[in-house]
């Protein structure tokens, strides 16, 4: 178990870092970054075709929901199993084969004739994209050593955090506009029906598009001897067979309590983006009287810029507080160090902004009201990629042979806490108004905070609780 007892020295194990020239690395991380929007977007292009997918399926919102709740679900199971198997047979095993489960996914939701047959495949889809999300950063902690590791994993979820902003105008009016171009037909009905299916079927081409560049492009990146199957005898006959791993097996890395709470304040973080984007449409288009759902769409963007600005702030703050304290520690890595980068931003950077956009959303009216909001937009995503980058660049630091598998429990328990939250927002903003609701989400943040000092000040004491394998400063 790493601690303030674990100098982090210089040793050949550097070496492993350097298999992958600085331009390979960049090429990698693109790679993994591209594979890793996926899901978020997966997700974002659904929600807004909702009424279309109901209409043209001859059912009711509430029913198509089912799918939202089921691609959660399935979201959860593959980054579970994706994670697992990541570590025995390595990343680009997994790429390979959950890829495809996207792509036959995404064509059988484009094709689906009821709801049956959507919930099906729906559920297929979310699974074949969610390992994308789990196992990036994964890759990153297998080719970049501690102290350059948070600018990449800024990066990488920076491009994950794009989808919930970016994805909106895709499915939404966007998608109809450019449906009704390709569509000369009589009745406008048939062009409004064909889009959310031509969504659906252009993220298989996508996701087809992602699997031939992963299988000619992208190399093996877990560290030599560092699979399951790497462990195994040349002659061991489970070299020859598909190897069963039970997909639950990394939420009892949970029972450690730093990685239940870095899952506990990654989702105060990131129920932030939703509590804001998922009522945008009530919020800014309704108050702010903007009945054109692509401007509506565009309006999701500033926080998206955000995470983006977030990601290169954050990722240089991340390592240089490694690389600083350790350096005040006479050498001596202590991995809680790396979660002081994201105090500030748990602090002020992130619920300031959601305060703030309740103040003016209610208070302040016309362009004024709406430059302010999309402003407090663009603040929070920097404050979400900055508290966001440095807790999961952790994760990787403090579990590093079993990084993936960390991140698919984290991701996990997130995704149940996530339902919940997304679930009671528009019924608290319509019971209490956005003020009251976006305060009550900005405490919750507060919270995190105290349990975020907790962690750093005791890091010591709660992996001794429970040592679930972590990583020294010699294997890191």
């Amino acid at each position: 178990m790493a601690s303030e007892e674990s100098p982090l020295l210089a040793t050949d194990r550097d070496a492993v870092y350097r298999r992958f020239s600085p331009f390979r690395k960049r090429a990698i991380v693109a790679m993994v970054s591209g594979c890793g929007v996926l899901p978020m977007f997966v997700t974002g292009t659904f929600t807004p075709s909702i009424p279309q997918i109901a209409k043209d399926l001859d059912s009711s919102g509430a029913v198509v929901n089912l799918a939202v709740s089921l691609s959660a679900f399935g979201t959860c199971v593959g980054g579970l199993i994706g994670g697992s198997y990541s570590t025995f047979y390595g990343r680009r095993a997994v790429y390979i084969w959950a890829l495809p489960s996207l792509v036959l996914g995404s064509l059988g939701v484009a094709t689906a004739p009821n709801i049956p047959s959507l919930l099906f495949w729906r559920f297929f889809q979310s699974v074949g994209a969610a390992p994308a999300l789990v196992i990036g950063a994964g890759v990153i902690g297998d080719i970049y050593k501690l102290e350059e590791r948070g600018r990449a994993m800024g990066l990488f979820f920076a491009a994950c955090l794009l989808g919930p902003a970016i994805a909106p105008i895709a499915g939404g009016k966007l998608g109809r506009v450019g449906a009704i171009r390709i569509l000369i037909s009589a009745k406008g009905s048939a062009a409004y029906y064909f889009s959310w299916r031509a969504m659906q079927a252009a993220l298989g081409v996508i996701g087809l598009l992602m699997w031939l560049m992963m299988y000619w492009l992208f190399p093996e990146t877990s560290q030599p001897g560092a699979r399951g199957i790497d462990q195994l005898d040349t002659d061991d006959p489970k070299r020859q067979k598909l190897v069963f791993i039970n997909p639950l097996r990394p939420m009892w890395l949970l029972l450690s309590p730093n990685l239940f709470l870095i899952s506990l304040i990654l989702s105060a973080s990131l129920i932030t983006v939703f509590v804001l984007l998922v009522p945008l449409a009530y919020t800014i288009g309704a108050r702010y009287h903007i009945p054109n759902e692509a401007i509506v769409g565009a309006c999701f963007l500033p926080a998206g810029l955000g995470n983006i600005t977030g990601a290169q702030i954050a990722g240089y703050i991340s390592d240089r507080t490694v690389i600083q304290w350790r350096k005040r520690r006479g050498g001596v890595w202590y991995p809680e160090d790396r979660l002081r980068a994201s105090l500030i931003p748990f602090a002020v950077v992130v619920p300031t902004p959601l305060l703030l956009f309740g103040l003016f959303n209610q208070y302040v009216d016309g362009t004024p009201g709406l430059v302010l909001c999309l402003v407090c937009l663009f603040v929070n995503g920097i404050g979400v990629e900055m508290a966001w980058g440095p807790c999961a660049a952790y994760i990787v630091d403090v579990l590093h042979s079993r990084s993936a598998e960390a991140l698919a429990a984290n991701g996990g328990l997130r995704s149940v806490l996530m339902a919940v939250g997304i679930a009671a927002v528009l019924p608290m903003i319509n019971t209490y108004g956005i003020f009251v609701t976006n305060a009550v989400c900005a405490i919750l943040v507060w919270i995190a905070f105290g349990v975020l000092v907790c962690i750093i000040r005791y890091g010591d004491q709660l992996r001794a609780y429970k040592d679930v394998g972590f990583s020294t400063a010699e294997n890191n």
